[in-house]
């Protein structure tokens, strides 16, 4: 059975049968989708991970909210002051 595979740009699946592969000189292969991938990241050098319709932007943005959430608590757990009894 034919494996699936993920666009490396975008990180969508792709049905077997479908997309394109790129093979470079230096024998990096890429697998897109759809040719809107293909020229995102060849053609005009744009990065995944600012791209805001693919799937690795979401992720991006999950992970630096889910950073944001923990320093919070981190910040408002730190700022109690533990006073201790004097015997």
């Amino acid at each position: 059975m034919p494996e699936k595979r993920e666009c490396t740009f975008c990180g969508n699946p792709i049905e077997p049968g479908t997309g394109t592969i790129h093979i470079r000189n230096n024998g990096h292969i890429f697998h897109f989708c759809n040719s809107k991938c293909k020229r995102n990241m060849l053609d005009l050098d744009r990065k995944a991970r600012e791209t805001r319709w693919t799937k690795r932007h979401a992720q991006e943005k999950a992970v630096k909210t889910y950073r944001k959430k923990t320093e919070k608590k981190k910040e408002k757990g730190g700022k109690k002051k533990i006073i201790k009894k004097k015997d």
